[in-house]
């Protein structure tokens, strides 16, 4: 596909965060293990996303976990009872969710880009996939999502609440480095609303040190119009 020079920056951004991802994927993947361990207020909404999900019916689609990383919100889901598949740019990540959950399906893609039909899911998580995507795409995005959502159809949204971004350099002695970007949840509830999400919950936290986070995450829900 021929770009333009306005896509070209955002080309550029997507080959540097498969990059850094890429190389930080084993890394990552220990580091985060124990992650709903020591933050179980995550899990306590991820359950509810499920249970919420599941209310819909058996028939009602699959769910896609877009930005899946190396799979461990992906196999959480479907112990949950979810029939969920990984969507990932990475195949570092890819590589690692195959082997950690040898039964669930992942696939490599981009989220502005997904190969998915209209209305094919019955529920989407972006968990903490968002915070690589520029502002001016997030309305792209937010449009991608509700497309491949069937009507009345499910998102959770999960990323780090604040204005500035942080900069990860050489995370794991690994020669990469990728910005981070915070997010305002009433911004983000006025893009969802304008994508045609009806916003459901907010739910913020403050930081848990032993996780190593520095500023409080937030937790979004919306359905579908």
């Amino acid at each position: 596909m021929t770009q333009t020079t306005s896509d070209a920056p955002h080309a550029g951004a997507v080959h540097r965060t498969r990059a850094f991802y890429d190389a930080i994927a084993e890394d990552y993947a220990e580091h985060f293990r124990d992650v709903l361990v020591v933050a179980p207020l995550d899990g306590a909404v991820l359950a509810a996303f499920a249970e919420t999900v599941r209310a819909a019916g058996a028939d009602a689609g699959p769910v896609a976990d877009l930005g899946c990383g190396p799979g461990r919100i992906t196999g959480h889901l479907a112990s949950l009872g979810l029939p969920v598949f990984g969507l990932d740019l990475s195949e570092g990540m890819l590589a690692v969710a195959r082997r950690e959950n040898p039964g669930l399906r992942f696939q490599r893609g981009s989220m502005l880009e997904l190969p998915l039909a209209d209305g094919a899911l019955a529920g989407a998580v972006s968990w903490y996939s968002s915070i690589h995507t520029p502002e001016e795409k997030l309305p792209d995005l937010f449009a991608e999502f509700h497309r491949v959502l069937a009507p009345g159809g499910h998102l959770l949204l999960a990323f780090q609440v604040g204005d500035i971004p942080l900069t990860l350099d050489r995370p794991f002695g690994r020669p990469v480095s990728l910005d981070f970007l915070r997010r305002r949840p009433e911004r983000m509830a006025e893009l969802l609303a304008a994508a045609g999400f009806d916003v459901r919950s907010r739910t913020v936290r403050e930081p848990e040190e032993t996780a190593g986070e520095s500023a409080p995450q937030a937790f979004l829900t919306a359905t579908r119009g």
